[in-house]
């Protein structure tokens, strides 16, 4: 058999593997799980840190005032240095909707060692302990929330014993750009962190979406967030991994209801969202990075290419074999079309897009080398051993 067949043979492999073996990540069922109002609705304080938000905030904010929320609830609007009106805007909106109370504070410059959203957090964590809430939401400014969001979230939390409670925010999908990677973002990040694994007892895969997740008030402190992850720049999945890790329960999933509204209507606008975190979701390692390329290569380059290579070459079993690995591929990202609503022929072009992730991480990590990583809205992180090296 050629080199070929070996290779085809081992995606196909993989495919099968990871179609029955990885948590079935691909299906697209995962949602807010049973539950039940409680008695007494406990009380909720709302931390929503914000850096140059006048954009999107009219779309996200009112939808939090709104919240149709039994018990007593408040929203913190932390403003991060912002330089287009933030804060005033969401004074404004606020005396234009009647419903929840609103503060709109700011925290000043973060520390070296805390990057600037966590800090925003701290400073909202801080000011909500003062009203001694039972749960805290921590959700972005960009993130529009249904009316009865908090209320099912709270339910959830309590029916399932859960110290944590994610929905992954439904992302904007628009533009053309927006329909070819922005459903693979969320299919690639299911791969990595299977949903049904972080709700499970017993268990060591843990993530949240930092857009919208339910934090126990109790389980924060005992966690030490968000001092615990101060420097992280994938926030959510540190967060998540501390509360886990100190203990607690945690369930992520797919939200209805609950939907991002920030536009990313260029190539380069997705092209900065990936690349600013890809590397150090890798941990800023050289042998992670070359094992990542090799591993999406294997998986997702080398179906189309032997089916190509395969029929030019007449190497009928290598050909045989792409198409099923594609054939499969393609089943597996069906689901999570259907659930944002895009046509099915975008399923054979996942390899394609996995392309464009193959050199968006790569980019990720010549922009570190070159000291422009992990940059966003004007600031950029380093690695946090850097950081402990500097101290």
């Amino acid at each position: 058999m050629s080199a070929l067949v070996w290779i085809s043979a081992a995606s196909l492999a993989a495919w099968l593997w990871l179609l029955l073996c990885q948590g079935f990540f691909w299906r697209t069922d995962v949602r807010l799980p049973p539950r039940r109002d409680p008695e007494a609705w406990p009380p909720v304080c709302v931390v929503v840190p914000a850096r140059d938000e006048a954009e999107v905030l009219p779309a996200s904010l009112p939808s939090l005032l709104a919240q149709e929320y039994p018990g007593r609830a408040e929203v913190f609007l932390v403003d991060d240095g912002s330089t287009d009106g933030t804060g005033d805007l969401a004074r404004a909106l606020a005396e234009r909707t009647d419903g929840l109370p609103l503060t709109v504070t700011s925290p000043g410059e973060p520390p070296a060692d805390w990057t600037g959203k966590l800090w925003a957090v701290r400073h909202g964590i801080a000011l909500a302990r003062a009203r001694e809430p039972e749960y805290l939401l921590l959700t972005d400014a960009d993130i529009a929330h249904a009316p009865d969001s908090l209320r099912t979230l709270v339910a959830a939390a309590r029916t399932g014993g859960f110290d944590a409670v994610s929905q992954m925010a439904r992302l904007r999908v628009a533009s053309g750009w927006e329909r070819l990677v922005v459903p693979a973002f969320v299919y690639f990040f299911a791969q990595l962190y299977p949903f049904r694994r972080i709700g499970r007892r017993g268990t060591r895969t843990a993530a949240a979406a930092g857009g919208c997740v339910l934090l126990r008030a109790e389980a924060a402190e005992r966690a030490r967030i968000p001092e615990a992850i101060r420097h992280a720049v994938i926030d959510d999945v540190a967060l998540a991994r501390a509360v886990k890790g100190s203990g607690g329960r945690i369930w992520l999933g797919l939200a209805d209801r609950v939907d991002s509204v920030r536009p990313y209507p260029r190539l380069h606008d997705l092209w900065r969202m990936v690349a600013r975190s890809a590397y150090a979701q890798l941990r800023h390692n050289p042998l992670l990075l070359a094992g990542t390329v090799a591993g999406l290569a294997l998986v997702y380059l080398v179906p189309p290419f032997a089916v190509v290579a395969g029929l030019v070459a007449g190497d009928t079993a290598a050909a045989v074999l792409g198409a099923l690995a594609w054939l499969v591929m393609s089943g597996t990202y069906l689901p999570m079309l259907h659930y944002y609503r895009q046509p099915p022929w975008l399923a054979p072009l996942l390899p394609f897009t996995a392309f464009l992730y193959l050199l968006m991480t790569v980019d990720s990590a010549v922009l570190h080398h070159r000291g422009r990583g992990a940059a966003w809205k004007g600031r950029t992180y380093a690695r946090p051993d850097a950081l402990t090296e500097e101290g």
